[in-house]
């Protein structure tokens, strides 16, 4: 599991300076006469072919915040390497989406930069001056909502704000006001503080909707904790498989996908996703615009947007997260079902952060979240 460093919250400030950019340029690497670095389609750069063959030539490829057991990328990268003979340099494992920026900034113009980017949104709409555009076969199977225009992000997996729990301790949980009774003394973690990891945040969030409170504030869910830390039910430790196999945190609030009883070690374990609180959340996949690998860094978007049976994205199901072309290919049959069976069930109508929402939440929780649970 990626630490809290991999949620960590962006401030504004940090937000500008990724924008701005670093003024190194790509090796401009080239295959048959095609400069790789600036194709933005496999189509344009004269086929699947071409470019695989290029990607090979190239026979590198560097990836950052990339750690084995997130969302199944170990099986993923040893799958590509296995499929196309490339190499994949794993960088910085445990990285957060500014330090995934930060690399290739200090690194372009070297074999040493970060070919491709795994980052939080924040991170990834302020960057797009780093980024190189490029739209994958699958194109038109990822919802417009979830990519930019051009292709300099594209969202590609993600899951839902849940509950995790010890069933062999607790009885079935049904609802977050449950978390309120006695029973629960000193058992209800977060993945982090929420000032700082954005997963813990996003847990106060889903608690905040399931107060009846909305994405614009809040405020209601800072005040669930503080009553969970009244009734002496919360605990500050930071929830990890380590304190959940130990006993310290039998209940963890974390996305889905790092949730199961798979990640957590627990056979025991049970998620439970609340229907008035379907909170939504994606990571996104970019291409750095200065790559030294250019053929490979676009081969490796291929398999990663690819419906195929061994594609990354029924790849990243089979890790529990839910790929960002899920719906597409539930309707034309490619999607993997055993694995989609095996996700927590999600009811009721998602809610996804606006960047503007997710900002003002940040800024209540610095001002608000200490006293609240003091």
């Amino acid at each position: 599991m990626r630490t809290s460093h991999r949620y960590a919250l962006t401030g504004l400030a940090a937000l500008t300076l990724l924008a701005a950019g670093c003024g190194s340029s790509s090796s401009g690497s080239s295959s048959g006469g095609t400069n790789w670095s600036t194709v933005t389609s496999a189509a344009a750069g004269g086929g699947m072919s071409k470019l695989i063959a290029a990607a090979k030539k190239e026979g590198t490829l560097n990836v950052i915040a990339l750690p084995a057991d997130w969302a199944n990328y170990g099986t993923i990268i040893k799958d590509f390497s296995a499929k196309y003979g490339i190499k994949v340099n794993s960088i910085a494992p445990d990285d957060s989406s500014a330090q995934e920026v930060t690399q290739i900034q200090q690194k372009n113009g070297t074999s040493l930069a970060a070919d491709v980017l795994d980052v939080g949104m924040s991170v990834a709409t302020a960057s797009t001056s780093l980024f190189a555009p490029y739209q994958v076969a699958t194109w038109s199977s990822i919802p417009a909502s979830q990519k930019s225009p051009n292709g300099q992000w594209v969202q590609d997996y993600g899951g839902y704000m849940s509950v995790g729990y010890n069933s062999s301790k607790f009885p079935s949980i049904t609802s977050l006001s449950q978390l309120l009774g006695k029973q629960f003394k000193s058992a209800v973690a977060l993945n982090g503080n929420p000032t700082e990891a954005n997963a813990a945040l996003n847990g106060v969030m889903m608690a905040n909707l399931a107060e009846g409170g909305t994405a614009d504030s809040i405020a209601d869910g800072v005040n669930f904790f503080h009553k969970l830390k009244a009734a002496g039910n919360f605990t500050p430790v930071q929830a990890t498989p380590a304190t959940i196999k130990a006993g310290t945190t039998p209940v963890v609030f974390n996305w889905d996908y790092l949730n199961t009883a798979a990640v957590v070690g627990q056979t025991n374990w049970k998620v439970f996703i609340p229907a008035n609180a379907t909170l939504g959340g994606f990571y996104a996949q970019a291409i750095n615009k200065s790559a030294p690998h250019p053929a490979a860094a676009r081969l490796w978007q291929e398999f990663l947007y690819s419906q195929a049976a061994t594609g990354g994205q029924n790849l990243w199901l089979e890790g529990g997260a839910r790929p960002v072309e899920q719906a597409a290919m539930t309707s034309n049959g490619t999607l993997n079902k055993t694995a989609a069976a095996a996700l927590p069930p999600v009811t009721g109508t998602p809610v996804f952060l606006t960047q503007t929402q997710a900002t003002n939440a940040a800024t209540y929780l610095a001002a608000n979240w200490a006293k609240a649970i003091s």
